[in-house]
């Protein structure tokens, strides 16, 4: 009798650890890291450089992987499931004028479509499923960048890839109608965009290529303010000297790792991450987000920007 109650109670406690894991693991799916920003203040304290600036991930293009495909709110989703980020993204004009979430200038690597993005209008893109990086097909559609941008709000900061054929008029119109000035920074390629965006808007963000000394001088003689921007510095690691640089005139790096580091990190161990942070780079653009925020938050550091973090389970 006593064996029976032993075994009883063994499977009791068996069943109330499986519940507490499943829970657990619930809990965990159910939340969501996210960022929040109210007003312009912290906006321009959250991206000024500070010895204990807190590192990132950019999920690059949103952050797909498998099930998830590219630019999709899902995905971005599903990145905040694991770690606070800033997501990049890319913006597309249709044929009839209106701002899609695409990478590519063709519809056929990433949906059920084909042809021109902008031979397409919004409803055509709209009726479309997106397919992930393995070209499986999923449930999701593209969304609009107006609805990208109204997700973000008290989310994920944004990066937005404006492609080639996009006005800038637009997305900062767009940015502005949503009301999302805290949250969305645009990318720009060249530093007459990056004039062109600041005089539309002198609050937002840019991300602005400054890959050696010269730039620098070029973005300081520019008139746009060093608080309005983040210094894409190339795919390719700087001088740790011009990291440092940047950091005294408070400018917040982005490394692109994406593609050959990525690969690497992949091949060789994830800690290749680590060493990129020590030597000045404060975020990652990557195609691996969540094995390169693993790494960052394994460093354990303490930051006075993490009140801008939060765990949600909204």
């Amino acid at each position: 009798m006593r064996t029976l109650k032993n075994i009883l109670l063994l499977l009791v406690l068996f069943s109330l650890s499986c519940a507490t894991k499943q829970g657990t693991q619930l809990d965990q799916q159910n939340s969501h890291h996210v960022i929040k920003i109210n007003s312009e203040e912290e906006l321009k304290e959250f991206y000024t450089w500070t010895e204990d600036r807190l590192p990132m991930v950019s999920a690059h293009r949103g952050g797909p992987y498998p099930g998830f495909p590219e630019n999709a709110i899902e995905t971005f989703e599903n990145v905040l499931r694991y770690t606070p980020a800033i997501i990049e993204c890319d913006v597309e004009l249709t044929k009839d004028s209106l701002l899609v979430m695409m990478h590519d200038r063709t519809l056929d690597r990433t949906t059920s479509g084909s042809g021109r993005v902008f031979d397409h209008t919004l409803a055509e893109i709209k009726a479309l499923q997106l397919k992930d990086n393995e070209g499986t097909l999923t449930n999701f559609q593209a969304p609009t960048l107006q609805e990208v941008l109204t997700w973000s709000k008290g989310k994920a900061l944004l990066t937005v890839d404006v492609k080639r054929n996009v006005p800038f008029e637009l997305v900062v119109n767009a940015i502005e109608e949503t009301g999302a000035e805290l949250y969305a920074a645009v990318i720009t390629y060249s530093l007459a965009d990056a004039i062109k965006v600041h005089n539309l808007n002198p609050a937002l963000m840019l991300s602005v290529t400054v890959r050696n000394e010269a730039e620098l001088e070029a973005l300081e003689s520019s008139g746009i303010a060093l608080d309005r921007v983040i210094a894409f510095t190339g795919t390719s690691e700087r001088p740790q000297a011009f990291n440092e640089l940047l950091h005294q005139k408070g400018i917040f790096t982005i490394l692109g790792v994406l593609g050959n580091i990525d690969k690497s990190a992949e091949a060789r161990g994830d800690q290749l991450y680590e060493g990129f942070i020590a030597r000045g780079a404060d975020i990652l653009a990557t195609d691996r987000p969540i094995e390169a925020a693993k790494v960052i938050q394994s460093l354990n550091l303490k930051s006075s920007k993490s009140k801008f973090f939060e765990l949600s389970t909204k």
